[in-house]
């Protein structure tokens, strides 16, 4: 998660001086962003439960506007770039809103962790 938050402060970096090859680098990496491993994996996914499936919508939306910014900077189109990253942030910001609490308060016993 740390790296996807690094990744997004790159693109905005990036498009702030219109390098469109570095937004696409990191879009891509968002896209296609490691999996944690299989043990924590069935943590997360035994924890989330019933929400399984709106947690792997929100996964997947995250990769479809990932990779869809990443062709926007790959072309060029500094407009659809924004507008995309747009739909990215917000995709992020719905799974945030959604699980960030409990799972802070789940698996570190706490609201909040910053760092």
């Amino acid at each position: 998660m740390k790296e996807m938050g690094r990744n997004m402060q790159t693109i905005v970096d990036g498009l702030s001086r219109e390098d469109y090859a570095v937004v696409e680098k990191a879009a891509l990496a968002i896209a296609d962003h490691p999996q944690p491993p299989m043990g924590e994996k069935m943590r997360i996914m035994g924890f989330v439960g019933g929400d399984t499936p709106r947690f792997k919508v929100f996964d997947g939306e995250t990769h479809d506007n990932a990779t869809a910014l990443a062709k926007a900077a790959k072309n060029g189109k500094g407009e659809e770039a924004i507008t995309v990253f747009h739909k990215l942030q917000s995709s992020c910001l719905a799974c945030h809103q959604a699980f960030r609490k409990p799972f802070q308060e789940h698996f570190y016993g706490k609201a909040e962790v910053r760092q």
